[in-house]
């Protein structure tokens, strides 16, 4: 099998980074931790389960992985959430691939956690780019990295589980943060909220995730993951108002 690196970019993930690290160490070469200053166990934890640990102050989520990517010295690298754990079934499918690889990038197909259950429609599948080769990939973007594969792409069997909130409140304060953040940076853009953003986004939102994706199937789950979605469109669209209405008054 092809030598393998795992990078992982954290902050304060003493809750998650073990599992994490765990689910790749009988995959990896090296596993390599990019810390952007974490306060709790995060750093301890991973020195602890054999991870080389870098720290970088944050530079916006494509600035820290592409750091991290020149730390790692294997041929092939795979990038991991620290919230996130790789299925049975995936690291089977890596080890395979990695023994003849076929691509230059691959993709996973990653499954998030919400209140007590794994969701199977709303917000899945949501493949990923997180296996490649090293010198093919570049992260680029604002809020949401955008990954450029510079060769032939495939996809692997199995799950990336994905456990990215702790609650219902953590999940409602995330989003609300991620939509503020957008906002901003529609503004900085030019952009302006109209009242079809305000109205339309937030409806094909719903139906979006809810009709379109099945997320019905996922009973009240999917419900909620749907409709939060809708608001968090709504919020942003609103906050984007916010901004146009200040610089107006200013």
């Amino acid at each position: 099998m092809a030598k393998l690196s795992v990078l992982i970019c954290a902050k304060n993930e003493e809750e998650n980074i073990s599992r994490a690290i765990k689910s790749v160490m009988d995959l990896a070469k090296e596993i390599v931790v990019v810390d952007s200053g974490s306060t709790d166990r995060t750093v301890e934890i991973a020195k602890s389960l054999g991870a080389k640990v870098f720290f970088k102050e944050w530079e916006g989520y494509p600035a820290q992985v592409n750091y991290g990517i020149s730390l790692c010295t294997s041929e092939w690298i795979l990038v991991l959430d620290a919230d996130e754990e790789l299925s049975e079934e995936l690291k089977r499918s890596i080890k395979k691939e990695l023994e003849n690889p076929k691509y230059d990038c691959y993709f996973v197909n990653r499954r998030t956690y919400f209140l007590g259950k794994f969701l199977n429609h709303t917000l899945y599948p949501e493949w990923r780019l997180r296996l490649f080769r090293k010198g093919k990939v570049k992260y680029e973007g604002e809020l949401h990295e955008v990954v450029k594969c510079f060769g032939k792409t495939g996809r692997l069997k199995g799950d990336l589980y994905h456990y990215s909130f702790k609650d219902f409140q953590d999940f409602i304060s995330k989003n609300l943060k991620y939509s503020r953040i957008s906002a901003q940076i529609l503004y900085e853009k030019g952009k302006r909220a109209t009242a079809i953003n305000l109205v339309l986004n937030p409806t094909w939102s719903f139906i979006k995730f809810f009709f379109l994706k099945r997320g019905f199937l996922d009973g009240w789950r999917g419900f909620v993951v749907s409709l939060s979605y809708a608001f968090f469109n709504l919020a942003k669209y609103a906050f984007l108002k916010e901004l146009s209405q200040n610089k107006e008054l200013k």
